[in-house]
């Protein structure tokens, strides 16, 4: 008996804890899971496919052409300058990893619940191993469009990539940390409430049009100047299109009130999520 309670345990599960609290280090414990998931939705994402990984060019390459018909040619919009290709590339890239991320997360319950079910881990690796997975595609995305904009600095100098690329990690960080947050806060929501998830959809394909994604802020019209100044990824899409293409009004009080609003949501959704992944089997 003396042997038995001496023994120190490597793992233990408890069903108290603060929902506020994040113990990073029993989601380090599980790094292995975060591979295998992230694994796991790259083979998924292909199997059964011709083209496979190919897919990750066609589909942005795709959009950017159709952006350039017709937003650039047909109805004229303004790109601050910048070529069409390059300009529309990096919108498409930064908004496929945004609305990806976010989109995914915010299913995490119901789209897991099966296996929450069934085995114990901490519930924040499937929003990360979401993420992670989704900075995959971004990546071969991301190549595309240096290859682009190499073209056009070397061949005519139409685009001046400057000191600001340094800063796209930061940018990145924020954007997955922002589409984590409102996805844990939805994904908590549409465990009770299926109508969520089609708001969402809903609403994640008209906010691309108030993201400076097919126009540059400076575009809109003065009377709606304030709805894209309030879209927190207004500075996240300026601040990388001004670093990789030399054009745009970015504005660094942007960024900082971009990170301040990702901060507060962030914490609101873990709050959230802690919170719902008590119970939320109960209700699925």
């Amino acid at each position: 008996m003396n042997e038995f309670n001496t023994k120190k345990w490597t793992h233990i599960i408890q069903s108290k804890h603060n929902i506020l609290s994040i113990d990073f280090k029993e989601i380090w414990y599980y790094r292995d899971l975060i591979y295998l998931l992230v694994k796991r939705d790259f083979i998924i994402s292909f199997k059964q496919t011709i083209l496979g990984p190919l897919w990750f060019f066609i589909n942005p390459i795709l959009t950017t052409v159709m952006f350039i018909v017709i937003f650039g040619r047909v109805a004229n919009l303004s790109t601050d300058g910048a070529p069409m290709l390059p300009f529309y590339l990096a919108g498409v890239t930064l908004w496929n990893y945004f609305s990806s991320c976010l989109t995914s997360i915010s299913t995490v319950f119901r789209g897991n619940a099966s296996v929450f079910g069934k085995v114990y881990f901490p519930r924040l690796v499937m929003p990360i191993s979401i993420v992670l997975s989704n900075l995959l595609r971004f990546g071969v995305q991301f190549l595309l469009l240096i290859l682009i904009v190499l073209y056009y600095y070397i061949s005519d100098g139409s685009v001046q990539p400057n000191i600001w690329i340094l800063i796209t990690p930061v940018l990145l960080f924020l954007m997955a940390s922002l589409a984590m947050a409102i996805g844990l806060i939805f994904s908590a929501l549409t465990t009770k409430y299926k109508d969520f998830s089609m708001l969402l959809g809903f609403g994640v394909s008209l906010a691309m049009y108030i993201t400076p994604v097919v126009m540059p802020a400076s575009a809109f019209p003065d009377k709606y100047k304030w709805i894209i100044n309030l879209n927190p990824l207004t500075g996240i899409f300026e601040c990388f299109k001004y670093a990789y293409l030399g054009f745009g009004g970015f504005n660094f009080i942007m960024l900082l009130y971009t990170t301040l609003f990702t901060f507060i949501f962030l914490v609101i959704g873990i709050l959230v999520f802690n919170k719902t992944e008590k119970t939320f089997l109960d209700t699925v």
